[in-house]
Protein backbone atom coordinates (compact mmCIF):
# COMPACT_ATOMS: atom_id res chain seq x y z
CA UNK A 1 0.00 0.00 0.00
CA UNK A 2 1.12 3.41 -0.75
CA UNK A 3 0.43 7.09 0.55
CA UNK A 4 0.48 9.99 -2.00
CA UNK A 5 1.82 13.18 -0.70
CA UNK A 6 0.96 16.80 -1.87
CA UNK A 7 4.12 18.98 -2.50
CA UNK A 8 3.81 20.99 0.89
CA UNK A 9 3.09 17.93 3.22
CA UNK A 10 6.46 16.09 1.14
CA UNK A 11 8.52 19.28 1.63
CA UNK A 12 7.55 19.35 5.58
CA UNK A 13 8.12 15.76 5.87
CA UNK A 14 11.45 15.81 4.58
CA UNK A 15 12.59 19.00 6.65
CA UNK A 16 11.53 17.97 9.67
CA UNK A 17 12.75 14.42 9.19
CA UNK A 18 16.38 16.11 8.79
CA UNK A 19 16.07 18.86 11.66
CA UNK A 20 14.97 16.41 14.52
CA UNK A 21 17.54 14.14 13.34
CA UNK A 22 19.92 16.45 14.11
CA UNK A 23 20.62 19.09 10.98
CA UNK A 24 20.47 22.76 11.68
CA UNK A 25 17.86 24.52 9.69
CA UNK A 26 20.37 26.24 7.48
CA UNK A 27 21.79 23.15 5.90
CA UNK A 28 18.14 21.64 5.72
CA UNK A 29 17.24 24.21 3.26
CA UNK A 30 18.91 23.28 -0.16
CA UNK A 31 18.81 19.52 1.02
CA UNK A 32 15.44 19.25 1.47
CA UNK A 33 14.53 21.32 -1.76
CA UNK A 34 16.82 18.41 -3.42
CA UNK A 35 15.41 15.22 -2.24
CA UNK A 36 11.91 16.55 -3.26
CA UNK A 37 12.78 17.46 -6.39
CA UNK A 38 13.81 13.89 -6.64
CA UNK A 39 11.02 12.61 -5.64
CA UNK A 40 8.97 14.70 -8.02
CA UNK A 41 11.18 13.69 -10.90
CA UNK A 42 10.33 10.55 -10.43
CA UNK A 43 13.30 8.69 -9.27
CA UNK A 44 11.64 6.30 -6.90
CA UNK A 45 14.37 5.24 -4.44
CA UNK A 46 16.25 8.34 -4.16
CA UNK A 47 14.69 10.38 -2.41
CA UNK A 48 12.40 9.47 0.16
CA UNK A 49 14.24 6.12 0.19
CA UNK A 50 17.62 7.17 1.03
CA UNK A 51 16.07 10.02 3.54
CA UNK A 52 15.71 7.22 6.01
CA UNK A 53 20.10 6.48 5.54
CA UNK A 54 20.33 10.03 5.69
CA UNK A 55 18.51 10.57 9.53
CA UNK A 56 20.48 7.48 10.95
CA UNK A 57 23.20 8.44 10.21
CA UNK A 58 22.66 11.82 11.99
CA UNK A 59 21.19 10.07 15.35
CA UNK A 60 24.50 7.44 14.75
CA UNK A 61 26.85 10.84 14.44
CA UNK A 62 28.00 9.01 11.80
CA UNK A 63 27.51 12.53 9.76
CA UNK A 64 27.38 16.26 11.27
CA UNK A 65 24.03 17.91 10.43
CA UNK A 66 25.46 21.31 12.04
CA UNK A 67 28.64 21.61 10.85
CA UNK A 68 29.44 24.95 8.78
CA UNK A 69 31.06 24.24 5.19
CA UNK A 70 34.07 25.57 4.75
CA UNK A 71 34.89 27.67 1.66
CA UNK A 72 38.86 28.38 0.31
CA UNK A 73 39.61 30.52 -2.45
CA UNK A 74 42.54 29.19 -4.43
CA UNK A 75 41.71 31.79 -6.88
CA UNK A 76 39.60 34.31 -8.26
CA UNK A 77 38.29 31.48 -10.68
CA UNK A 78 39.44 28.45 -8.02
CA UNK A 79 37.74 27.26 -4.66
CA UNK A 80 38.32 24.50 -2.47
CA UNK A 81 35.23 23.41 0.01
CA UNK A 82 35.62 21.03 3.17
CA UNK A 83 32.17 19.85 3.83
CA UNK A 84 33.30 18.56 7.79
CA UNK A 85 31.97 15.39 7.27
CA UNK A 86 28.82 16.67 7.00
CA UNK A 87 25.98 16.49 4.24
CA UNK A 88 27.05 17.47 0.58
CA UNK A 89 24.40 19.77 0.44
CA UNK A 90 25.35 22.75 2.57
CA UNK A 91 28.90 22.19 1.16
CA UNK A 92 28.05 22.56 -2.30
CA UNK A 93 25.30 25.26 -1.91
CA UNK A 94 28.34 27.13 -0.13
CA UNK A 95 30.56 26.88 -2.88
CA UNK A 96 28.41 27.62 -5.16
CA UNK A 97 27.64 31.60 -3.79
CA UNK A 98 31.14 31.81 -4.43
CA UNK A 99 31.38 29.64 -8.33
CA UNK A 100 28.42 31.09 -10.03
CA UNK A 101 29.42 34.71 -9.88
CA UNK A 102 33.27 33.82 -10.18
CA UNK A 103 32.45 31.83 -13.11
CA UNK A 104 29.78 34.60 -14.55
CA UNK A 105 32.64 37.07 -13.96
CA UNK A 106 35.69 35.34 -15.36
CA UNK A 107 33.78 32.90 -18.36
CA UNK A 108 35.02 29.74 -16.10
CA UNK A 109 34.93 28.94 -12.40
CA UNK A 110 35.67 25.47 -10.95
CA UNK A 111 35.35 23.77 -7.32
CA UNK A 112 36.07 20.81 -5.19
CA UNK A 113 34.24 19.18 -2.34
CA UNK A 114 35.57 17.08 -0.08
CA UNK A 115 34.89 15.42 3.52
CA UNK A 116 31.57 15.38 1.95
CA UNK A 117 29.12 12.77 1.29
CA UNK A 118 26.68 11.56 -1.03
CA UNK A 119 25.46 13.54 -3.36
CA UNK A 120 22.21 12.38 -3.93
CA UNK A 121 20.97 13.45 -7.35
CA UNK A 122 24.25 15.38 -9.05
CA UNK A 123 22.01 16.56 -11.84
CA UNK A 124 19.99 18.70 -9.36
CA UNK A 125 23.26 20.46 -8.69
CA UNK A 126 24.44 20.90 -11.78
CA UNK A 127 20.81 21.89 -12.97
CA UNK A 128 21.15 25.10 -10.49
CA UNK A 129 23.89 26.34 -12.16
CA UNK A 130 21.85 26.23 -15.06
CA UNK A 131 19.03 27.92 -13.75
CA UNK A 132 21.89 30.41 -12.98
CA UNK A 133 22.79 30.57 -16.42
CA UNK A 134 26.05 28.55 -16.83
CA UNK A 135 26.82 25.48 -18.70
CA UNK A 136 27.70 22.97 -15.38
CA UNK A 137 29.50 19.87 -15.46
CA UNK A 138 29.62 17.62 -12.20
CA UNK A 139 30.98 14.53 -10.73
CA UNK A 140 31.01 12.57 -7.76
CA UNK A 141 32.38 9.27 -6.35
CA UNK A 142 30.99 6.86 -4.51
CA UNK A 143 31.98 4.04 -2.21
CA UNK A 144 33.02 0.97 -4.46
CA UNK A 145 30.66 -1.17 -6.53
CA UNK A 146 32.89 -1.72 -9.71
CA UNK A 147 35.14 -4.12 -10.74
CA UNK A 148 37.81 -3.08 -13.25
CA UNK A 149 37.16 -4.90 -16.67
CA UNK A 150 39.01 -8.43 -15.92
CA UNK A 151 38.64 -8.01 -12.88
CA UNK A 152 36.84 -9.44 -10.02
CA UNK A 153 37.15 -6.84 -6.90
CA UNK A 154 35.30 -3.19 -7.03
CA UNK A 155 37.48 -0.33 -7.07
CA UNK A 156 35.31 2.12 -8.00
CA UNK A 157 31.74 3.50 -7.45
CA UNK A 158 28.88 4.02 -9.79
CA UNK A 159 30.03 7.17 -10.05
CA UNK A 160 27.54 9.58 -11.79
CA UNK A 161 28.45 12.93 -13.70
CA UNK A 162 26.31 15.38 -15.35
CA UNK A 163 25.78 18.38 -16.94
CA UNK A 164 23.27 21.10 -17.39
CA UNK A 165 23.00 23.24 -20.36
CA UNK A 166 21.04 26.56 -19.52
CA UNK A 167 17.90 28.15 -21.43
CA UNK A 168 17.16 31.84 -21.25
CA UNK A 169 15.09 33.23 -18.24
CA UNK A 170 16.40 30.90 -15.80
CA UNK A 171 15.43 27.65 -17.69
CA UNK A 172 17.09 24.50 -18.51
CA UNK A 173 17.52 23.67 -21.79
CA UNK A 174 18.55 19.71 -21.11
CA UNK A 175 20.32 18.02 -18.40
CA UNK A 176 22.01 14.66 -18.89
CA UNK A 177 23.01 12.94 -15.12
CA UNK A 178 23.96 9.19 -15.57
CA UNK A 179 25.73 7.20 -13.65
CA UNK A 180 28.81 4.95 -15.20
CA UNK A 181 27.61 1.41 -14.86
CA UNK A 182 24.32 -0.04 -16.46
CA UNK A 183 21.81 1.12 -13.91
CA UNK A 184 21.94 3.06 -10.46
CA UNK A 185 23.67 0.61 -7.62
CA UNK A 186 19.78 1.58 -5.33
CA UNK A 187 17.67 -0.42 -8.52
CA UNK A 188 20.12 -3.74 -7.37
CA UNK A 189 19.34 -2.74 -3.66
CA UNK A 190 15.90 -2.55 -3.65
CA UNK A 191 15.42 -5.27 -5.72
CA UNK A 192 17.33 -7.57 -3.08
CA UNK A 193 15.48 -5.96 -0.38
CA UNK A 194 11.72 -6.76 -2.21
CA UNK A 195 13.01 -9.97 -3.36
CA UNK A 196 13.01 -9.79 -7.15
CA UNK A 197 15.18 -11.09 -9.72
CA UNK A 198 17.22 -8.18 -11.91
CA UNK A 199 17.48 -8.21 -15.79
CA UNK A 200 20.93 -10.13 -16.72
CA UNK A 201 23.64 -6.96 -17.65
CA UNK A 202 22.94 -5.14 -14.36
CA UNK A 203 25.16 -6.64 -12.04
CA UNK A 204 28.07 -9.72 -11.79
CA UNK A 205 28.46 -12.28 -9.27
CA UNK A 206 31.56 -12.40 -6.96
CA UNK A 207 33.07 -14.92 -10.04
CA UNK A 208 32.19 -12.79 -12.30
CA UNK A 209 29.72 -14.18 -14.43
CA UNK A 210 26.59 -12.39 -14.99
CA UNK A 211 23.80 -13.14 -12.27
CA UNK A 212 20.00 -12.16 -12.17
CA UNK A 213 20.38 -12.58 -7.94
CA UNK A 214 20.57 -9.23 -6.40
CA UNK A 215 22.07 -10.58 -3.77
CA UNK A 216 25.12 -12.31 -5.61
CA UNK A 217 25.06 -8.60 -7.71
CA UNK A 218 25.26 -6.80 -4.52
CA UNK A 219 28.00 -9.30 -3.51
CA UNK A 220 29.61 -9.01 -6.50
CA UNK A 221 30.18 -5.93 -9.02
CA UNK A 222 27.70 -3.90 -10.86
CA UNK A 223 28.33 -3.96 -14.89
CA UNK A 224 29.85 -0.67 -16.31
CA UNK A 225 27.54 1.12 -19.17
CA UNK A 226 29.16 0.12 -22.35
CA UNK A 227 31.67 -1.80 -20.81
CA UNK A 228 35.51 -0.52 -20.74
CA UNK A 229 34.05 2.84 -22.01
CA UNK A 230 31.74 3.37 -18.83
CA UNK A 231 34.87 1.86 -16.59
CA UNK A 232 36.82 4.21 -18.27
CA UNK A 233 34.23 7.34 -17.50
CA UNK A 234 33.93 6.31 -13.70
CA UNK A 235 37.84 6.62 -13.29
CA UNK A 236 37.98 10.05 -14.68
CA UNK A 237 35.15 10.93 -11.45
CA UNK A 238 37.22 9.04 -9.47
CA UNK A 239 40.15 11.52 -10.72
CA UNK A 240 38.44 14.88 -10.29
CA UNK A 241 36.61 13.79 -7.02
CA UNK A 242 39.08 11.62 -4.99
CA UNK A 243 42.97 12.96 -6.59
CA UNK A 244 41.84 16.50 -7.67
CA UNK A 245 38.71 16.98 -5.24
CA UNK A 246 40.61 15.53 -2.14
CA UNK A 247 37.80 12.85 -1.35
CA UNK A 248 38.36 9.69 -0.25
CA UNK A 249 39.01 6.68 -2.92
CA UNK A 250 35.88 4.78 -3.05
CA UNK A 251 37.90 1.29 -1.02
CA UNK A 252 38.55 3.93 1.65
CA UNK A 253 35.14 5.34 2.25
CA UNK A 254 32.74 4.45 4.83
CA UNK A 255 29.20 2.47 3.65
CA UNK A 256 26.44 4.51 2.38
CA UNK A 257 24.38 2.52 4.67
CA UNK A 258 25.59 0.60 7.39
CA UNK A 259 25.99 2.30 10.61
CA UNK A 260 29.98 1.57 10.47
CA UNK A 261 30.32 4.81 12.43
CA UNK A 262 32.89 5.45 9.98
CA UNK A 263 32.52 9.04 7.75
CA UNK A 264 31.81 8.59 3.95
CA UNK A 265 34.14 11.29 2.77
CA UNK A 266 33.85 11.46 -0.61
CA UNK A 267 33.93 13.97 -3.15
CA UNK A 268 32.52 16.10 -5.62
CA UNK A 269 33.95 18.26 -8.44
CA UNK A 270 31.75 21.12 -10.50
CA UNK A 271 32.94 23.52 -13.23
CA UNK A 272 30.83 26.02 -14.39
CA UNK A 273 30.67 28.17 -17.82
CA UNK A 274 29.14 31.31 -18.89
CA UNK A 275 27.94 30.21 -22.33
CA UNK A 276 27.67 33.93 -23.65
CA UNK A 277 31.37 35.15 -22.92
CA UNK A 278 32.57 31.75 -24.99
CA UNK A 279 29.65 31.58 -27.50
CA UNK A 280 30.26 35.33 -28.68
CA UNK A 281 26.86 35.80 -27.72
CA UNK A 282 25.56 33.11 -29.87
CA UNK A 283 24.82 30.03 -27.45
CA UNK A 284 21.46 30.18 -27.31
CA UNK A 285 20.64 30.50 -31.10
CA UNK A 286 22.72 27.03 -31.08
CA UNK A 287 21.49 25.29 -28.33
CA UNK A 288 17.52 25.64 -29.66
CA UNK A 289 19.01 24.82 -33.40
CA UNK A 290 20.31 21.26 -31.29
CA UNK A 291 17.00 21.00 -29.59
CA UNK A 292 14.76 21.60 -32.52
CA UNK A 293 16.71 18.91 -33.93
CA UNK A 294 15.76 16.68 -31.92
CA UNK A 295 12.41 17.00 -30.32
CA UNK A 296 10.74 17.73 -34.42
CA UNK A 297 11.52 13.90 -34.68
CA UNK A 298 8.55 11.60 -34.05
CA UNK A 299 9.09 9.56 -30.61
CA UNK A 300 12.70 11.45 -29.63
CA UNK A 301 13.20 13.14 -26.79
CA UNK A 302 15.57 15.20 -24.67
CA UNK A 303 17.77 14.13 -21.43
CA UNK A 304 15.60 15.04 -18.84
CA UNK A 305 12.65 15.35 -20.46
CA UNK A 306 10.85 12.28 -18.65
CA UNK A 307 11.97 14.02 -15.15
CA UNK A 308 10.24 17.35 -16.49
CA UNK A 309 6.77 15.48 -17.20
CA UNK A 310 6.84 13.92 -14.09
CA UNK A 311 7.49 16.79 -11.92
CA UNK A 312 4.18 18.36 -13.96
CA UNK A 313 2.59 14.96 -13.11
CA UNK A 314 3.20 14.37 -9.53
CA UNK A 315 3.16 18.10 -8.27
CA UNK A 316 -0.92 17.60 -10.11
CA UNK A 317 -1.01 13.60 -8.35
CA UNK A 318 0.93 13.61 -5.14
CA UNK A 319 4.00 11.26 -4.58
CA UNK A 320 3.47 7.71 -3.74
CA UNK A 321 5.14 6.58 -0.54
CA UNK A 322 5.34 3.25 0.92
CA UNK A 323 3.28 3.04 4.03
CA UNK A 324 6.03 1.40 5.79
CA UNK A 325 8.29 3.79 4.13
CA UNK A 326 6.00 6.88 5.52
CA UNK A 327 5.59 5.26 8.52
CA UNK A 328 9.67 5.13 9.30
CA UNK A 329 10.36 8.57 7.88
CA UNK A 330 7.08 9.85 10.28
CA UNK A 331 9.28 8.47 13.34
CA UNK A 332 12.15 11.05 12.76
CA UNK A 333 9.39 14.03 12.75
Amino acid sequence: MTVKLKTQDARKLIHDALVNSGTSVQNAQYFTEAILDTELSGLEGHGFFWLQYYCDHLLSGKVDGKVVPQVEALSETSFRVNAGHGFAHPAIEAGFKRLIPAARSHGVAAMGVYNSYSAATLGFHTGTLAQAGLLALGATNAMPTVAPIGGHTPIIGTNPISFAVPAPEGKIAFLVDQSATQVAWTAVKRAAENGEEIPLGWALDPEGYPTTDPHAGLDGSMVPAGGVKGFGIGLLVEVLSAALAGGRLGPDQGSFTEQDGKPIDNGQFFIAFDPEKFSGGTFDTTISAMVASITEQEGARLPNARREANKLRLTREGMPIEDDLYARLKGFT
